[in-house]
């Protein structure tokens, strides 16, 4: 299991140097065996209710450097962080949780619209969003997700409401299946209370 570790601390000569590690350990995995591909699930569709009918942009969340790869990432002891071998999102972790974002929202049929910031739709609101966390954290032996929230007024560009949203999962082992399935469960904990928390707004 190859893994690359990356100080606590963030300057740029640190994510530099992490940057050229990750690659030269991609280019000398080039011969073995390919890692398996998971996915992160939306919460599933509900009746369609009266809502407040609003609509809603959703931006990219974004994160520290090794958040916004596509790998399965470990926080070792003491803080240093480890990409895990055997395992990878279907895309880059910061799309793939906007995407699960957008379509549980669209699932809750409570909004007039749920759409990216490319999609140029007009909104009322503007949702960004932070990922703290998005790991497994081998010291408790849980997967942990942190994701800090804001619901912004388009046009004003007031804060309407702010809210960190965090789950953790007891995880057996730290394997790439394992990982990745306790990752999920913790983002559906996640989820459920992001969408609660955005209908709820008025």
């Amino acid at each position: 299991m190859m893994r690359v570790f990356l100080p606590a601390s963030s300057g740029r000569a640190a994510r530099a140097a992490a940057g050229l590690a990750l690659l030269a350990a991609l280019a000398g995995c080039g011969g073995g065996a390919t890692p398996l591909t998971f996915d992160l699930a939306a919460l599933p569709g509900q009746p369609r209710t009266t809502g407040a009918a609003r609509s809603l942009v959703v931006s990219e969340p974004v994160g520290l450097q090794p958040m916004e790869a596509d790998r399965i990432i470990v926080r070792e002891r003491g803080g240093s962080l480890s990409f895990l071998g055997g395992g990878q999102w279907a895309d880059r972790l910061p799309r793939l949780i906007q995407t699960r974002i957008i379509q549980s929202l669209e699932n809750t049929g409570r909004l007039r619209s749920v759409s990216r910031p490319g999609d140029k739709i007009p909104s009322e609101y503007l949702l960004v969003s932070e990922i703290r966390e998005f790991d497994i954290d081998s010291g408790s032996g849980e997967a942990v997700v942190d994701l800090s929230a804001k619901l912004i007024a388009e046009g004003t560009g007031r804060v309407v409401n702010a809210r960190v949203f965090t789950a953790r999962v007891p995880v057996p082992k730290v394997d790439a299946q394992t990982a990745a399935t306790g990752l999920d469960a913790a983002l559906s904990q996640v989820l459920g209370d992001l969408v609660r928390w955005v209908n709820a707004g008025r």
